[in-house]
């Protein structure tokens, strides 16, 4: 949690009662529990014949990832009170780095590298922007979406290209196959990279250092934290992943178009800020964003299937955001 909550002494019930403490560490997991279990339910109800079937979720496990990937290292730069709108754009860069290096070389694993490198390498550009220039963070990263997504049109003339030759490699099974020819390895990579970032966010001191830099900037300094540093990590961590998802989508379809991310913006915000993740910063989970990705996923087919019209899609994730921010006001209120 973040250090404000911390250091907010606990009400005689919150200290007596066990409960109480429980509800008031984990109130905005509850309530994002509740609200995704509460959606999964409604169209259960109502379009019972797809939500008892196995290729729904099937499909959302293969979907969701080429977004909750991205929102989850997203996360934690939201947590430290800034932004990044450049990684759909990245995400396409990523791939064409990937062309630029296999196109001379015709080695899959050499382009692969160069593809995360090229992610990496446009998370420390976002950073340095943001820290040594002092740039606000969505204006900088407004600019680099744009800037990335040239470099990727003037490198490839606008011009998609085919990618069957990861099929013939382990990159194809690893990243695209299936888990016990049941489950996608896009969904396992999302718990994967989930997991990690849950153990450095609770676990490692890296974590207290990004609850600490979005809490209270000037107090972290005073504590020791190195927040230019911290803000740094956690951009290039956005970059590295928004090119790995990039490569997952691409590989998947087996095909690369320059335009490629632009349409998981909102999908990726809506995930974190659904999730929790405050946008004053110093509060978010993993736990929250992941959740947070598949209640946005399931919406669409849910309102489709329940045999409404795809329009009703935009009034659902108002209300869906403004019902989970409210029952987290109102826990947050009832057990702090």
């Amino acid at each position: 949690m973040n250090a404000t909550l911390e250091a907010k002494p606990l009400s005689p019930v919150a200290k007596g009662n066990p409960f109480s403490r429980f509800f008031r560490r984990w109130a905005l997991q509850i309530a994002l529990t509740i609200v995704a279990i509460l959606i999964w339910g409604f169209f259960l109800w109502r379009a019972p014949t797809t939500f008892k079937s196995y290729n729904i979720y099937n499909s959302l496990m293969l979907t969701t990832p080429f977004f909750a990937l991205m929102a989850i290292p997203l996360t934690l730069v939201i947590i430290i009170k800034e932004i990044d709108l450049s990684f759909p754009s990245v995400m396409a860069w990523g791939v064409a780095a990937y062309e630029l290096v296999y196109t001379p070389t015709h080695n899959v694993w050499l382009g692969f590298i160069a593809c995360l490198l090229a992610g990496l390498v446009a998370g420390l550009l976002n950073g340095m922007i943001i820290v040594k220039l002092g740039i606000p963070s969505l204006i900088a990263t407004i600019g680099t979406q744009y800037l990335w997504r040239g470099v990727v049109m003037i490198s490839t003339n606008g011009q998609g290209s085919g990618m069957v030759e990861v099929k013939n490699t382990l990159l194809y099974p690893l990243l695209t196959g299936q888990l016990f020819q049941k489950i996608p390895m896009e969904f396992i990579w999302v718990l994967i990279l989930g997991l990690i970032a849950w153990f450095f966010l609770n676990k490692h001191k890296f974590g207290a250092h990004v609850y600490l830099s979005g809490d209270n900037a000037d107090s972290a300094r005073l504590m020791g934290v190195n927040v230019d540093r911290t803000k740094i990590i956690a951009f290039c961590l956005v970059g590295l992943v928004a090119a790995f998802a990039g490569f997952m989508v691409s590989e998947s379809l087996l095909f690369f178009w320059p335009t490629m991310g632009d349409g998981y913006l909102l999908n990726t915000l809506a995930s974190v800020f659904l999730g929790g993740t405050s946008v004053f910063g110093g509060t978010g989970t993993i736990y929250g964003t992941v959740i947070g990705a598949f209640v946005i996923a399931i919406i669409q087919p849910g309102i489709v299937a329940s045999g409404w019209l795809a329009y009703w899609t935009q009034l659902i994730y108002g209300f869906i955001i403004v019902v989970s921010v409210a029952l987290q006001a109102v826990l947050r209120r009832r057990f702090i």
